[in-house]
């Protein structure tokens, strides 16, 4: 330690600047840690995270790039071996083993981000996003110095009490603000690098990404743990999608399940969407299904799910194995009249 750090200590607490002397603990406390004496740091950083007089977490006031979200109360259904990881960091992050950096990377609609709601929840943390939109500037070096104030903003958190959510970083790191000037692409990532690696533990960052394949090698290896969210196989996501539905049914007291129908629908796909998609799908179709028809969402989802054309095709739909009954819910042709167009055919 060095006497700076000694008086900034006694000046902060003199001037009952709670922020700044927490802020100062954790430097000390990375210098101890570089030093090779990680207990003294670890015991420095559990002090200031139990420590009482600290910002409480509703005070995020004079905040430039950070903003405070409420938590998603919506279910979330992963896979098993998603779910387990996600189980994983939070109890890691829970019993401060060091670990909180994460990278959430997959297709879009995966749940990437609604597992950061949940494990913030799950910590009894507040969550806070980026608006990368007044990160980027595109003045040469202004994005880079962003940055660094960006982090100058995390790193002044309540110690142990927030969750920062960089959502679709790949919007930063990999977006040339001057498509002809590499260079400041490179700036960007290397300031990214820089602050991401001096980041003190007491604050989770979680980043998610669709374009893991694009990222530099350099910063995959900045973070503790990199989750993939395209794991789902076809049986998780009927699953969830069952799970879905019945949800929305519930809302709707003139809607009745058909189950068989709906996995028939499911089971023609090529390939089933992710969570996101078939929530807004399934959402939609039961909120706007006909009243008067009580299976009117399932023409609904069957047309968003294939293209969303104004009528389902009557030999299309009996080449794929659906009965006369179910071809009539689908296309809202009567039986009789679906028998003689298939027979016509």
């Amino acid at each position: 330690m060095k006497k700076q750090n000694l008086i900034n200590l006694v000046k902060f607490h003199v001037e009952k600047n709670d922020e700044a002397f927490a802020v100062e603990v954790a430097e000390i406390a990375k210098e101890f840690d570089a030093a090779g004496d990680s207990s003294v740091a670890q015991y420095l950083m559990e002090l200031v995270s139990n420590a009482s007089f600290y910002i409480p977490q509703s005070n995020y006031s004079n905040m430039r790039f950070l903003r405070k979200e409420e938590y998603s109360s919506q279910p979330l259904i992963l896979p098993d071996v998603i779910e387990a990881d996600v189980i994983g960091i939070t109890k890691a992050v829970d019993k401060k083993a060091g670990l909180s950096r994460f990278l959430f990377y997959g297709a879009p609609g995966s749940g990437k981000t609604e597992s950061a709601y949940q494990i913030a929840r799950l910590l009894n943390r507040d969550i806070l996003t980026v608006s990368f939109e007044q990160l980027v500037d595109s003045r040469l070096g202004e994005t880079a110095k962003n940055v660094s104030l960006l982090f100058d903003e995390i790193s002044r958190l309540p110690y142990g009490r927030a969750l920062v959510l960089l959502d679709e970083i790949d919007s930063l790191v990999l977006d040339r603000v001057n498509k002809n000037d590499l260079r400041e692409m490179g700036r960007v990532t290397s300031v990214f690098i820089k602050e991401l690696e001096r980041l003190a533990d007491n604050v989770v960052v979680i980043a998610t990404t669709n374009l893991i394949d694009c990222f530099d090698k350099a910063l995959l290896r900045r973070f503790d743990a990199s989750v993939s969210f395209d794991r789902y196989s076809r049986e998780d996501l009927v699953a969830i999608a069952d799970s879905m539905l019945t949800v929305n049914l519930k809302r709707s007291a003139n809607s009745r399940q058909d189950i068989r129908l709906f996995h028939k629908i499911l089971k023609n796909l090529d390939e089933i969407p992710y969570p996101g998609d078939l929530k807004q799908i399934i959402k939609s179709a039961v909120a706007f299904s006909d009243e008067a028809n009580e299976y009117d969402y399932l023409r609904r989802i069957y047309l968003a799910l294939n293209g969303n054309s104004a009528s389902a095709d009557l030999q299309k739909l009996s080449d794929e194995g659906y009965t006369t009954r179910e071809i009539e819910i689908l296309s809202r042709v009567p039986k009789s009249s679906v028998s003689r167009k298939l027979r016509g055919s």
